[in-house]
């Protein structure tokens, strides 16, 4: 139970459980845990139907380990891993922790701009990447010189500069051995991860999590959980490469309980997985909430075995989680609030902090403050503010962004950029953002970087972009555009310009609106409450 100290200072209380102290690295932890769960089954294909025990991911990570350290991957190298949902990218998340390097995952979706971008971030010395992806980061990495090897999942190399994943496994001229030998990392400065966090200022950040950061989290989570891990089965379909996907893959593996993973959404895989495998436990989004709120085919399945689900990325309506409820009979949904910043959630619902419009009370282990936004006073219970927390999750930084880092992290504090408050009871309510980001389906698109681009197209003179509310999907990206003088400018063609240059979740859909001016203040700053407002007002059309 949280407690409030002098100065509005909320406190979560301290974490008890300190099982991951006594192991050299994160790694080493990991990779005990699975030696320690023997033979029971701990990741589920759902799509092929394979199960993979733990000592099967012992040894394919001990293997994969020594097979890194021959392609010259040392201590704090980066490893680059480009790929959806599938067996490999965990043994190689897990096999990059064991041999002390950090992961940089990307964004499938990432067009060869981002994908340029985020290498440029990380300095990926070998790069792991699916059929699905490895042409792309071919392209990229052709040009850029840091990168030394590329490998490809399966069996076929895609040309002489890639290696083949499995051919690599079973190589002669890798030694075998049962186990590997972990270095002591200094787990607070080491880096284990480095994900990409949209910023408001353009392309994205690279959010630096350290072993301590993700160790502690691990510690924080294992705290309050009373469930017979063990025999649960969990069902995800979060892509691994987003932070909440990623965190969960390696927190749910150091439990022992079972992951049942999808590489995608897809409706009838994604209920005749929760059907057949028993599925006790999803983790979910808020667009999947809505299909099992609403769709019509939910009903053709025995979804009777969902016990929690657990909602993060973006905001869950009450209105979405009532259906949910009387429709399939979930006894219990909880959603929770957190950053890339944060390692995974900052605060949580539980039994006894679930108010409706609520996102929870404050973990265990942080400390929490609401400050006004223009003084910086910190403000008291029911006073709306910007959200601020310190603990043991906050990430090192911005990789290679010293200006980033202190303008997010002041004092030990970080500053999320969202506005929200606490209740007397200590529950937290998030009501507006600071940062402006659109949250599609999850993913955080940032209007400056579509812009950017969008101020490119030469017959464009102004642009502004906003998210457009959406129930399925959250909010669309939808433009405001002001033509050059004397042109023809269609919204299909300013539509296509940014498809054809941005991923997928940056799309216009949400559409383009023709406007005279973009509203600004006096600095320059885009006034998105006018143009929000303005959209409010806007009779309905084809948009």
């Amino acid at each position: 139970m949280a407690t409030l100290l002098p100065g509005n200072i909320l406190y979560g209380g301290p974490v008890t459980g300190t099982e991951t102290k006594q192991y050299k690295s994160l790694g080493h932890y990991a990779m005990e845990k699975y030696k320690s769960f023997g033979t029971q089954t701990v990741l589920i294909d759902a799509v092929t139907g394979q199960e993979y025990s733990a000592e099967y991911m012992y040894k394919s990570i001990v293997r994969l380990a020594h097979v890194m350290k021959y392609l010259g991957v040392k201590s704090n190298d980066v490893v680059g891993l480009s790929s959806e949902n599938r067996l490999e990218y965990a043994i190689t998340l897990f096999a990059a922790f064991v041999v002390n390097a950090t992961v940089a995952p990307l964004n499938v979706t990432y067009s060869e701009r981002e994908v340029h971008h985020a290498i440029n971030l990380s300095k990926p010395k070998v790069m792991f990447a699916s059929k699905m992806t490895i042409d792309r980061i071919a392209k990229v990495a052709k040009n850029n010189s840091f990168v030394k090897k590329l490998v490809v999942f399966g069996n076929d190399s895609t040309s002489s500069h890639v290696l083949a994943f499995d051919a690599l496994m079973k190589s002669d001229k890798i030694p075998s051995q049962d186990t590997f030998e972990c270095e002591i990392a200094n787990k607070d400065d080491d880096v284990a991860l480095i994900v990409c966090s949209s910023g408001t200022t353009g392309l994205p950040k690279g959010v630096q999590l350290t072993q301590s950061n993700i160790l502690s989290t691990i510690d924080s989570q294992l705290e309050p959980t009373a469930l017979p891990l063990g025999e649960m089965k969990m069902l995800t379909v979060i892509p691994w490469f987003h932070a909440f996907g990623c965190l969960t893959l390696i927190t749910i593996g150091c439990m022992g309980a079972v992951l049942v993973y999808l590489p995608k959404f897809e409706d009838h895989l994604f209920l005749s997985a929760i059907e057949k495998y028993r599925i006790m436990m999803a983790f979910m989004v808020p667009p999947l909430m809505v299909f099992l709120a609403k769709h019509p085919i939910v009903e053709k399945y025995d979804l009777s075995s969902l016990m929690v689900l657990l909602c993060g990325a973006a905001p869950l309506s009450k209105e979405t989680e009532d259906q949910i409820k009387e429709r399939i009979g979930v006894p219990i949904i909880r959603q929770g609030y957190g950053l890339s910043e944060s390692t995974l959630s900052l605060i949580v619902q539980n039994d006894n902090a679930c108010k409706p419009g609520s996102v929870g009370a404050l973990k265990v282990g942080l400390y929490a403050k609401v400050i006004d936004t223009e003084t910086g006073k910190v403000l008291g219970p029911n006073q709306r503010g910007e959200l601020c927390f310190k603990g043991d999750c906050i990430m090192k930084g911005y990789i290679g962004d010293t200006k980033s880092t202190q303008s997010a992290i002041i004092d030990g504090w970080l500053h999320t950029g969202d506005i929200g408050y606490f209740d007397d009871d200590f529950e937290f309510f998030i009501v507006d953002r600071i940062k402006e980001l659109i949250k599609y389906k999850g993913f955080q698109v940032p209007p400056a970087e579509i812009e950017a681009l969008l101020l490119t197209h030469p017959k464009i003179k102004d642009a502004a972009v906003i998210g457009k509310p959406d129930e399925e999907a959250g909010e669309l990206p939808l433009a405001f555009v002001v033509k050059q003088a004397n042109v023809d400018l269609s919204e299909k063609e300013v539509i296509d310009f940014v498809a054809e240059r941005a991923s997928p979740a940056k799309k216009l859909r949400g559409g383009v609106i023709f406007v005279d001016e973009i509203p600004k203040n006096p600095s320059g700053k885009i006034l998105r409450r006018v143009l929000r407002d303005m959209l409010k007002k806007k009779p309905k059309s084809k948009l």
